[in-house]
C-alpha cells in the first residue's frame, strides 16, 4: 500500500478543494484522529453529517449485517431497506411518498424538477418561476447552484437556467412583491447555513404558505442541513408548525453514507411518472439500511429533547468566553446549528479561527468569513463538549493579542 500524506492531495486531485493541512484517520464519537495521532474535538460533524457521532455502534452493526447480503440493485427492482426506510419517513412527516438519491444537490434537484413537472401538469408551462433567497445555498449542480442565492458559486458557469428569481431572506414584503400566479414553486432554508446561520422567523414561514396557497406554488423546504433532529425537532418545519408541499433532507440522514430524500404528497408525486427522473444509486440498500436506524435513533424523546439541553450548554458557553474576550457580535442558529458572528475585534477573520482550531485541537467551520459556524454531534458529551470550548477559548485567547497588536 503506498503511503499518502496532505500533499498528495496537491499532485492527484483536482484543486476545488483546500483541506486542512491534517489527515483524520479514525473516529470514535465526538473525537477525531490523525495521521500523527494527535486528537481533536469533532464541533463540524462533517457539516452536519455525523450527528450521531463516527462509529456509532448501532450504525455500525447495521452496516455490517446489509454488507453481508445486499449490496446495490438498479432501480428495476426495489429493496427491503429502501422501503422501510420510506415508510419510516413517512410515519413520522407530513410526507406520503419519497424519492431516493445520493446528496442534498439531488434532492434539491429533484424538487425543482417536480415543481416544474406539477405546474405543467396542472396550470400551463409558462408557469414557471423559482423563486428563492439571497445568501440562500441549496447544492452544486448548475440547476441548484443557479436557484442558490449567492452568485460567487456559479460565476463562471452560465448560461444558467432560466426562469428563477431572488429576494432578501426574511423579508415577507419582497417575495409578496414578486410572486405572481407564473410562480411554480417557493423554496427557502427554515435556516440559512451557509448564508451565515441565520433562522427564519415564525412570520416569515408562515406568510410564505399562505402566498404559495394564493398563487398555486409548491412550498419547498431545503432540510439538507437543518433537518433530521438538528433543530431539536426531526424537521424543522414540525418546530414552525409550517408544513411545505416538498421537504428535502440529506447530510444527517446516512450518517456518513450518501443519501438524500425528497418526500412530498401523493398527490404532488403523480407528476413523476415512470421515466421522468432518477437515481442509479438512490435507495440504495446498504446505504437505506443505515439511515433508517439512524431515524429510529434520532427521532426519539431522549435525543430530540437532548439536542435542546446542549444547546442551551453550548450557548452558555460561547456567552462566557465571549464575556471575558468580546470576540461575539451575535450568538444565533437553531438547536445544534450555531452561529457565533464575530465582532469587530475579529472582523472577518472566521478563517482564521477555523486554522488555528487545528493547532488547538478542535474542528470548526465557517459560514463566510465573519461568521463561525458550529455542528457539534446531536448527542455529544457534556465532558466533549465542554473540552471542545476550552480549546476554543484557547483559539480565541492566542487571536486576540495578535489581534491587538496588528
Amino acid at each position: 500500500m503506498s503511503t499518502v500524506n496532505r500533499a498528495t492531495f496537491d499532485q492527484v486531485m483536482v484543486p476545488n478543494y483546500a483541506p486542512a493541512p491534517f489527515i483524520p484517520v479514525k473516529g470514535l464519537a465526538s473525537r477525531l484522529w490523525d495521521q500523527e495521532g494527535r486528537e481533536y474535538v469533532d464541533f463540524s460533524s462533517g457539516i452536519a453529517v455525523t450527528s450521531l457521532g463516527h462509529l456509532h455502534p448501532e450504525l455500525t452493526a447495521v452496516l455490517h449485517d446489509q454488507a453481508d447480503k445486499l449490496w446495490h440493485l438498479s432501480n428495476g427492482f426495489t429493496n427491503e431497506p429502501a422501503l422501510r426506510l420510506a415508510q419510516r419517513l413517512i410515519d413520522a412527516t407530513f410526507a406520503e411518498r419519497v424519492f431516493f438519491c445520493n446528496s442534498g444537490a439531488e434532492a434539491n434537484e429533484a424538487a425543482l424538477k417536480l415543481a416544474r413537472r406539477y405546474a405543467v401538469d396542472h396550470f400551463s408551462s409558462d408557469k414557471d418561476q423559482i423563486i428563492s433567497c439571497t445568501q440562500s445555498f441549496h447544492g452544486r449542480t448548475l440547476f441548484t447552484v443557479s436557484v442558490g442565492g449567492q452568485p460567487k458559486y456559479a460565476e463562471g458557469f452560465g448560461p444558467i437556467p432560466a426562469g428563477i428569481s431572488h429576494v432578501p431572506f426574511n423579508d415577507l414584503a419582497a417575495i409578496e412583491a414578486m410572486i405572481s400566479d407564473k410562480t411554480c414553486a417557493v423554496i427557502v432554508e427554515p435556516v440559512q447555513g451557509e448564508g451565515g446561520v441565520i433562522p427564519a422567523t415564525q412570520a416569515y414561514l408562515t406568510g410564505l404558505r399562505a402566498l404559495c396557497d394564493k398563487h398555486n406554488a409548491l412550498l419547498i423546504f431545503d432540510e439538507v442541513q437543518i433537518g433530521v433532529g438538528r433543530s431539536g425537532s426531526l424537521y424543522a418545519y414540525m418546530h414552525y408548525g409550517v408544513t411545505p408541499d416538498i421537504l428535502t433532507s440529506a447530510k444527517a440522514l446516512g450518517n456518513g453514507l450518501p443519501i438524500g430524500a425528497m418526500l412530498t404528497t401523493e398527490a404532488i408525486s403523480k407528476s413523476f411518472i415512470v421515466g421522468t427522473h432518477g437515481s442509479t444509486y438512490g435507495g440504495n440498500p446498504l446505504v437505506t439500511a443505515v439511515a433508517d436506524k439512524v431515524i429510529e435513533l434520532i427521532n426519539t424523546p431522549a435525543v430530540l429533547d437532548g439536542v435542546k439541553h446542549r444547546n442551551k450548554l453550548f450557548v452558555d458557553g460561547l456567552n462566557k468566553i465571549n464575556a471575558k474576550h468580546g470576540v461575539f457580535k451575535e450568538i444565533r442558529g437553531s438547536g445544534l446549528l450555531i452561529g457565533a458572528e464575530l465582532a469587530p475585534v475579529l472582523q472577518g477573520r472566521a478563517k482564521d479561527v477555523v486554522t488555528l482550531g487545528a493547532k488547538h485541537g478542535v474542528v470548526l467551520l465557517m459560514a463566510g468569513p465573519n461568521v463561525l459556524r458550529l455542528l457539534p454531534s446531536l448527542v455529544i458529551s457534556e465532558a466533549d463538549l465542554a473540552e471542545g470550548l476550552r480549546r476554543l477559548e484557547a483559539v480565541i485567547a492566542e487571536l486576540i493579542p495578535a489581534t491587538v497588536a496588528a
